[in-house]
């Protein structure tokens, strides 16, 4: 069974609901996943926007998550559960999720969850480290991936 990513919150390439956006409670959205391969030591979660105005612009990472954890809960980094995870920093600045905002009137921005099933169960990476460079530091890991895009505009 491949890896697999889905949300309850909103079907893949559907509109991401505002209440996991900037314009409203900036909520982390729920995800799901399934088929971690049996090689997997670890999992990383990206989430990035490549319609924004000056190039991709990562929205939140998440690293070092155990790969028998089978998704993350709304709102994870306010949960009990929080405390075993680790967020890298995101383009605004910020070890947590933020979510779309992207210029009014801009268009459709996808935001792709990327999923990164890796070989190694701790990315060596400095703690403050950003969600571009976990990325390219992952990517030398990755045993399988999955994506899952949803749509926001203003």
């Amino acid at each position: 069974m491949p890896l697999t990513l889905i949300s309850p919150a909103f079907a893949d390439g559907e509109r991401m609901p505002e209440k996991y956006t900037q314009d409203a409670d900036n909520l982390s959205p729920p995800l799901r996943w399934a088929g971690v391969p049996p090689e997997a030591r670890s999992l990383m979660l990206l989430v990035e926007d490549p319609d924004a105005p000056g190039g991709t612009f990562r929205h939140w990472a998440v690293y070092n998550i155990p790969p028998d954890r089978d998704g993350l809960p709304e709102s994870v980094e306010t949960g009990p559960n929080a405390v075993s995870l680790r967020f890298g920093r995101n383009d605004f600045g910020n070890a947590r999720w933020d979510g779309p905002a992207p210029p009014p009137g801009h268009g459709p921005h996808r935001y792709r969850f990327r999923l990164a099933a890796l070989d190694t169960a701790h990315l060596a990476v400095p703690s403050d480290a950003g969600a571009a460079s976990l990325w390219n530091e992952a990517r030398k890991h990755l045993v399988e991936e999955a994506d899952l895009t949803a749509v926001y505009e203003r």
